[in-house]
């Protein structure tokens, strides 16, 4: 079975939980808390030597780091990812614009302005810039989805589950999305999908089998 080694609060890991409760597939839930160094002992960077989380262990004792990555990997062989080429190349077009402009910017500032005690003051530098770069890729999006339903192929692929996770929370990070009207209606979209979960969702924890010993007959 897989195992997914994930932070609850985490924007990235979100992603993945996501995308694994929208295909159905069952998985064990290993919680790894950023904020208390968990990801940073020697255990956990055996596994991930980048010490990041979401971290997807497959059957057979291999690790796949990455929260796109992981996406792509579980995503192929399903309608969340298209099978010609050009389709493909467009979905990693969009995950890789999630990650050096969505996560970069509108991530960062929740992570630490909502989740790290004391985030704003030690951030205090930054916030500037992630409001200039979020704000401008809220921008991108939002033309981008002024004139289509979703961001290939007019229907719900992988790349809509990696930009989701981030920017449906993107009010934790201070941006106000009023000005994003086309945004606000992808999201609505996105949440309308069958399978939708939160961020809070959890999957019932995997029950493991007692042995029981029958004394005599």
């Amino acid at each position: 079975m897989l195992k997914l080694h994930a932070m609850q609060s985490s924007g990235n890991s979100y992603k993945v939980r996501l995308l694994l409760a929208r295909l159905g597939l069952p998985f064990e839930l290993i919680d790894v808390d950023l904020l208390r160094g968990e990801n940073r002992t020697p255990d956990f960077l055996m596994k991930n030597p980048e010490g990041r989380v979401p971290l997807l262990e497959l059957p057979g004792g291999r690790y796949l780091p990455e929260s796109n990555a992981i996406l792509f990997y579980l995503a192929d062989g399903t309608p969340l990812l298209p099978n010609d080429p050009l389709g493909r190349a467009e979905a990693l077009r969009w995950m890789f614009f999630e990650q050096h402009s969505v996560d970069s910017s509108i991530g960062h500032a929740r992570f630490w302005l909502k989740l790290v005690r004391g985030g704003r003051e030690l951030r205090t530098h930054d916030i500037d810039r992630w409001m200039e770069e979020g704000y401008a890729a809220l921008g991108v999006m939002e033309r981008h989805l002024a004139r289509r339903p979703f961001f290939i192929d007019g229907t719900l692929s992988v790349a809509d589950i990696a930009l989701y996770a981030h920017t449906h929370l993107a009010h934790e990070g201070d941006f106000d999305l009023r000005p994003f009207p086309a945004v606000g209606e992808w999201l609505k979209r996105v949440e309308a999908q069958p399978g939708h979960v939160t961020i809070d969702w959890r999957p019932a924890p995997i029950l493991q089998p007692v042995n029981e010993q029958v004394n005599g007959a």
